[in-house]
Parts: structure tokens; sequence; C-alpha cells
């Protein structure tokens, strides 16, 4: 006797589509919505490293060169009358590490100081010249000069003022502040002339007034 329908071990078409389902039946996670990364789609995640901000606490290894001082008349002067003080630095660059950093580090000298001894100071934009260079004569006034009003030895030193920069290797980077040269050491006597109408020259007379 023949029996139709499905055979009890194969199951049923119904337990069969309920172990298979359609494909339309099946549940798929919901996928995240998409990162919002901006107008220019930046969602790299990256961090950018920029150069450190540099004081001058940073360069207390680097150091300008010792200026030199010197004047003219050299080392001594007339009272009442100018004595021409020079001094004279240039720009220097100086490779080193800021920092972890390799750099070159720049001083250029912006400012002249001079203490003329006397409890007087002369400020300059430069070292001064000489009289010669200035096209001028002995005793006159000059941008670094200073006349003396009694005699003596005079101390005279002087500060340069340096401004610092910083090259990483992109460019010139401004260091805040003023980074200080001194140097001294010089010594001006000063001393009085006073003239006499005489009727012959020291080399006619040594032993005249004023020989």
């Amino acid at each position: 006797m023949i029996v139709s329908g499905v055979d009890k071990d194969e199951g049923s078409t119904e337990d069969a589509v309920s172990r298979n389902p359609p494909e339309d039946r099946i549940a798929y996670p919901t996928p995240p919505p998409p990162e919002d990364c901006g107008p220019l789609n930046r969602c790299i995640d990256y961090t950018v490293v920029g150069f450190p901000d540099v004081t001058l606490a940073d360069l207390a290894s680097f150091r300008p060169a010792t200026p030199t001082l010197g004047g003219e008349p050299a080392g001594f002067g007339v009272v009442g009358m100018p004595t021409n003080l020079l001094a004279a630095a240039s720009e220097e660059r100086i490779p080193g590490t800021v920092l972890g950093w390799d750099v070159t580090v720049r001083f250029v000298p912006t400012a002249y100081v001079f203490d003329n001894g006397d409890g007087t100071t002369t400020r300059a934009a430069t070292g001064g010249s000489a009289w010669a260079s200035l096209g001028q004569g002995q005793f006159t006034p000059t941008a670094t000069s200073h006349a003396y009003r009694a005699r003596g030895t005079y101390g005279v030193s002087v500060t340069v003022e340096y401004a610092a920069s910083v090259d990483f290797g992109t460019g010139w980077r401004p260091v805040p502040g003023v980074v200080r040269a001194e140097a001294g050491g010089y010594d001006v006597r000063v001393v009085e002339v006073r003239t006499a109408l005489v009727d012959r020259t020291c080399a006619e007379d040594p032993t005249g007034p004023g020989c």
C-alpha cells in the first residue's frame, strides 16, 4: 500500500522552511552610521608634532663671542674733549641641539651700551667708527664719543645686546628677549692740556714752556 506525503524522517515542508529561511527573512545587524569627517573628509587619526617654543633659558649653552673694545686716542683722552670709544661685534650662527632638536642659533647685535667709567653711559646702535673713516678730525664728537670732565683714569666697558633666533631647518624663528655679552679692561687716562704762547718751538727750545 502506497502512502503519499513526506517521510517523517525528512520532516515537513514547514520544518524545512524554519530551518532554512528565505534570504529576505534573515536578520542582518544594522551597520553603524558613517563617521562625520567634515567637508575635507579628514578622519585619519594622527598627531602633528610642531617645533617647540624656545626661550632664552633654553639657549643658556649658546653664547655670543665677547666683543672687542678700544678707543682713540688709544688709551687716553683730554678733559672736556671727546674721546672716541669703539666696540666691535658681529652676527654669529652656532649649530647645536635645543630641546632634542637639531638647530642653528643666530645672534645679531642690535645695541651697544658703553659704560664710560665716570657714572655715565652711552647707548648706540653701532659700535662706532674711527675718526678717519668718518672723515672727521681728532677730538670731534661721534655717536660713541664721551667727554670727561676731570682728570683721572677711567675703566670703560661695553655691553652688546643681541637679538636671538633659531632655525629648525624651516626658517628663522625669533626668540623673545635680549642676550648680552660684555667686554671690559679698557682704561682711559684723561689729562689736561694747557697752551702757552712761546717764541720758539719745542724742537728749537726743548726746555721751553709746554715742552
